[in-house]
């Protein structure tokens, strides 16, 4: 998987970063993470983390069983992490890049000539 990554992928390796979390967990945290913005039904969770799985980028935990069904909790791996640094980094120049251009801005004049 390269870089850029879609928002609810980053999402998803960014709250994995913190420690394993379960699917629930997931949607919890991503939703927090996002302000609500980011909103993953359990269908799209398991496909992003199946794909996220097979590029080795999440792994499976642990699983265990809690009021007779199965919880799966996933990790971050370590190629998982240094993709999240990348793209960490690679956004972090682009919103740098785009203060230094809001700060030398010249705000256009509105309504008619000055």
């Amino acid at each position: 998987m390269e870089t850029p990554v879609r928002e609810p992928t980053f999402l998803i390796l960014t709250a994995l970063a913190a420690e394993p979390l379960h699917g629930y967990g997931l949607i919890t945290e991503v939703a927090r993470l996002s302000d609500g913005r980011v909103s993953l039904r359990p269908g799209t969770l398991y496909g992003a983390l199946d794909r996220l799985v097979d590029a080795g980028l999440v792994a499976v935990e642990r699983e265990e069983v809690v009021d007779s069904r199965l919880r799966r909790y996933y990790r971050l791996t370590d190629h998982g992490g240094e993709l999240l640094a990348a793209e960490t980094e690679r956004m972090r120049r682009n919103v740098e890049a785009a203060t230094a251009r809001l700060t030398t801005r010249t705000p256009r004049l509105r309504g008619g000539t000055a």
